[in-house]
């Protein structure tokens, strides 16, 4: 691991407050969920399809089946997560699709993977959080808790999804691997656009900016500068930080939208946040695979 300088907490900085920016844009964005789905994975797989192609690597079947599931993975996630920004407030929709780290190690003791104590009370932990923040929330509506309810969902697939990510990039390179998981990504989410009637144009200039903005932001310049730092910061370190996210996010929707989350639901959202981190904690010391030397965790994966 190389030595962190300036550079490197720079990226970080920017990596952190590019991934924020995400849910407050989604529901700044006047156009349907689905379609700012289709639209950022789009555009994310059109930008990276020239670097893809230089690279000129050929995945392998394998490599290819992986790929096209994880890409099925990460349409459902943001085919979920999406939508909830847009039912919920942003705090709690954040806050439950950053339960990740939480559904990797689950998935983990299913598969026989010995999960040590301190995961198992991080997890413990971050449930308690969720029904105290659900609980606390004023807005107890169908319609948020059925952002709340898709947010969750959103964290389930992410984990699909960078599982089976980590599992693939150990032979594609990042841009071959991303390329063609946004384009399945975007595949489906055309095809749930059509079914569902959502309107792909016709916007206002407003919202094509936030869909650019998200695009370039948490899609690109976030998950970049993210996989920069994974070759100086350990992956541990890099997850705990992306954690605050959640904050991130709070900010921008309130300097963006006015939207404040009820003081009343802040502690289980922090009590939720800690659970996350101890589960990314008791999980550190686990064998992980690599990808060119660099340490490669599911819990150091944003997908926001």
């Amino acid at each position: 691991m190389r030595k962190v300088g300036l550079t490197t907490i720079a990226a970080l900085v920017v990596a952190i407050v590019a991934v924020s920016a995400s849910a407050p844009l989604i529901a700044f964005a006047v156009a349907p969920a689905l379609a700012i789905a289709f639209w950022r994975n789009m555009l994310g797989a059109a930008a990276l399809a020239p670097a893809a192609l230089l690279r000129r690597t050929a995945p392998t079947r394998a490599d290819l089946r992986i790929t096209v599931l994880a890409g099925v993975c990460l349409a459902v996630h943001f085919g979920t997560w999406v939508p909830s920004a847009k039912l919920t407030s942003v705090a709690m929709s954040v806050a439950l699709v950053s339960t990740t780290p939480v559904w990797t190690a689950l998935v983990a003791a299913a598969r026989g993977v010995r999960v040590p104590g301190s995961t198992w009370a991080g997890i413990g932990i971050a449930v308690a959080g969720v029904a105290l923040a659900t609980g606390a929330d004023p807005d107890l509506s169908g319609r948020a808790l059925l952002g709340d309810g898709l947010a969750l969902a959103g964290g389930v697939a992410a984990a699909g999804y960078t599982l089976l990510g980590e599992r693939a990039r150990v032979g594609l390179p990042t841009t071959v691997y991303a390329s063609v998981c946004y384009s399945v990504c975007a595949a489906l989410l055309l095809v749930a656009c059509f079914a569902s009637g959502a309107g792909l144009w016709r916007y206002t200039w407003e919202t094509w900016i936030a869909i650019a903005g998200m695009t370039v932001g948490p899609q690109l310049l976030g998950h970049t500068l993210i996989n920069y730092s994974l070759h100086r910061v350990s992956a541990t370190t890099v997850a705990v930080l992306l954690l605050l996210e959640v904050p991130g996010a709070l900010i921008i929707a309130w300097l963006l939208l006015g939207q404040l989350p009820a003081a009343r639901t802040l502690p289980g959202i922090a009590i939720l946040l800690a659970g996350v981190a101890v589960v990314v904690l008791g999980g550190r010391r686990r064998a992980q695979p690599t990808n060119g030397g660099t340490i490669i965790s599911p819990e150091a994966i944003g997908t926001t």
